[in-house]
């Protein structure tokens, strides 16, 4: 009945068992402070299963900042192990341990924390931007994030129960065959990546279609904000890249679990078949990434600089030569594959083509700012760090462009930190811009900006201090997934350096919790009673803040880019003297659904790493039926009257009006 799973599962090194009993005592303080405060009730019905995308992407922020923290927890052991495990000492970890929580620092760092981020923002934002109360498939959008919550639940499981994958964030076969990992960990790691990458993939469709055929009256495609076009190219890459990791997962899992050679060196298998299929699905994740910040800095700038976006239609063309070219840049993470050199010749000039789209990218923000009132607030702070760090990133990524160069530095920490560089200071720092930029249209506050100024500095200074002596070390010849080395060879400093620099970084965190904290603190000290405390130029601040539920009570329409800026200059008011006149607003009611269908999911996929396949059968049925019985509810939408519009939106004050 129990499948694999036995008393041994529960068995682990004393470093990982202080992770559970952190994580343990973690969940009892959570469950412990809800019942003590008497909110089960309004967090079920208010939050968890709710269908409003704003609420949604707050809860995709909140995991993934709470999962933030577990991945710089990691990254803190790793970076100290390395710093004191040199010669006669060993460290504090064993090689098996240091490879699982490389492994689950990669993979949570990129599903459950980026991933996290980029669809709590689009949540957010999408929907204000472009005029809409809603998103197309609003069922669609919970369940996708709680199928987002059953792969996180289940990635931390098997910190509990079982082992975590030791093969790496992408799992190279033959080291994740059952041959070379016979544990559960790679299968946890499958089923957690399968479960929210279906998630990410249904909400990829949702703000295509959301996109497409829910925009405001009179924008067109080419008066979107920046902001939207990054997301439907981001949306795209979603579209098409993630089939390609639900295959890939599922042919791996076939291997492991039914003997089949797919990637085995035996039986006409083909481990590098592996290697191209997931990165064809990595790459384009890259740019999943990195376009909704792109977006969010084409945002930023031109409201902190005081001018309109330079190169806007220049811009556009840029995020769909990026889309284009990320499907043709892949074989560069394995030119020593042996391909030859025509092969290696090619990818290489089409991985230095890509710079020049996001190259044009850069100098239109930096065009923009040339000659504006440019005011230094905490985001574009963020900005400016991204500046610095991905122009170093760039720049090392054009030499790992180049095949003879490759040969050298492939599979040492000068490709680990031009990732690094690429992801942090590009993806995170994006969206801690885009985070602390429209904080206020979401909960009706600024946060604190000189905390915020805090975090930064600690973020930026520590982030030199990780990832330059990686660069170094990368030359020096030191290899990822290192453990222990020659204390002749000269090492130890730089990894020191680079432990006080993850250190840095988590000072930094501490500051943004504080910053949070002191925020909703003296929240009543920087409320936002004007809608727009920025002077922004886009359609999300010509509503309340916080924004009601249903975004807009009368939809606007669009007549030029910066709508909301050319509203404003215009100085028409909605109502011209007179009552505005609502019609009847119709909104999906909350549903329960969702929680059920991620709780099957994340039943299913215990079930499969534990071979109990009488649980497997009986989460599957649950979800077909829960889907089912949701789907032929013709009970879902509720209707709010002209009447009930008028008293929420004079409880509002003037800053809910319209510009028009």
């Amino acid at each position: 009945m129990l499948g694999r799973l036995t008393l041994d599962a529960f068995k682990h090194p004393a470093v990982t068992t202080g992770g559970v009993v952190m994580m343990t005592l973690g969940l009892i303080a959570l469950v412990a402070a809800i019942t003590y405060f008497k909110k089960w009730k309004w967090l079920w019905k208010e939050w968890l299963t709710s269908t409003d995308p704003k609420k949604i992407g707050v809860m995709y922020i909140i995991v993934a900042f709470v999962m933030l923290l577990r991945g710089i927890s990691d990254a803190l052991m790793l970076r100290s192990q390395q710093a004191v495990s040199a010669g006669s000492s060993h460290g504090y970890l064993s090689s098996d341990t240091f490879q699982q929580v490389f492994s689950a620092h990669g993979s949570i760092m990129i599903f459950f924390v980026a991933m996290g981020m980029v669809f709590g923002l689009l949540n957010l934002v999408v929907p204000l931007q472009i005029g809409s109360r809603d998103v197309a498939f609003p069922f669609m959008n919970n369940a996708s994030f709680w199928l987002y919550i059953a792969g996180m639940v289940l990635m931390n499981t098997s910190l509990a129960i079982g082992d975590c994958s030791g093969a790496g964030w992408l799992a190279y076969p033959p080291l994740s065959e059952a041959q070379y990992s016979p544990g559960v960990g790679v299968d946890y790691w499958i089923w957690s990546l399968q479960i929210a990458g279906i998630g990410s993939l249904l909400s990829g469709i949702n703000f295509i279609v959301t996109i497409l055929k829910m925009r405001a009256p009179g924008m067109t495609l080419m008066k979107m904000p920046v902001f939207v076009w990054s997301v439907l190219g981001s949306m795209s890459l979603v579209a098409f890249a993630f089939p390609i990791l639900t295959v890939t997962l599922a042919l791996l899992f076939l291997d492991r679990s039914m003997g089949m050679h797919f990637f085995t060196s035996m039986a006409g298998g083909n481990a590098m078949m592996y290697v191209n299929l997931i990165w064809a699905w990595g790459h384009p994740e890259v740019y999943i990434l990195i376009l909704p910040a792109f977006g969010v800095f084409s945002e930023i700038v031109p409201v902190f600089s005081g001018k309109k976006l330079f190169g806007y239609t220049s811009m556009v063309w840029a995020i769909w030569a990026i889309v284009l070219l990320s499907f043709l840049v892949w074989l560069h993470h394995f030119f020593t594959m042996g391909a030859g050199a025509d092969v290696n010749a090619f990818f290489g000039i089409m991985t230095m083509i890509i710079a020049v789209p996001t190259g044009v990218k850069v100098f239109n923000w930096l065009f923009t700012m040339y000659k504006g009132r440019i005011r230094f607030t905490t985001p574009m702070l963020w900005f400016m760090g991204f500046v610095v760090t991905f122009t170093l990133g760039g720049v090392a990524g054009v030499v790992l462009a180049m095949p003879p160069a490759d040969f050298q530095l492939h599979n040492s920490l000068f490709l680990v930190a031009h990732f690094h560089t690429m992801i942090i200071g590009g993806v995170v720092f994006g969206f801690f811009a885009g985070i602390t930029y429209w904080f206020p249209k979401v909960f009706g506050f600024k946060l604190n900006e000189r905390l915020g100024r805090y975090a930064f500095w600690c973020w930026l200074i520590g982030f030199l201090l990780a990832f330059v002596p990686l660069y170094i070390l990368g030359l020096m010849g030191a290899t990822r997934r290192l453990d222990h080395y020659d204390a002749s060879l000269g090492w130890q400093q730089l990894f020191i350096v680079a432990a006080v620099g993850v250190a840095l970084i988590g000072l930094g965190v501490g500051f943004q919790i504080l910053q949070f904290v002191v925020s909703i603190w003296k929240r009543k000290e920087n409320m936002d009673t004007t809608g727009d405390p920025w002077g922004g130029r886009t359609l999300e601040w010509s509503t309340a803040s916080p924004a009601p539920e249903y975004n807009f009570a009368v939809i606007p329409e669009v007549t030029t880019r910066d709508a909301f800026w050319e509203m404003k200059k215009s100085k028409t008011t909605e109502t011209a003297g007179k009552a505005p006149h609502y019609e009847p607003i119709t909104l999906p009611k909350n549903t329960p659904s969702g929680v059920l269908i991620g709780a099957a999911s994340f039943a299913f996929g215990f079930g499969m790493v534990w071979h109990m396949w009488w649980l497997v059968i009986v989460a599957l049925l649950a979800a077909i039926t829960t889907l089912i019985i949701r789907l032929n509810n013709e009970d879902t939408e509720f209707t709010l009257s002209p009447a009930q519009i008028t008293e929420m939106e004079a409880s509002t004050g003037d800053h809910g009006r319209l510009y028009l």
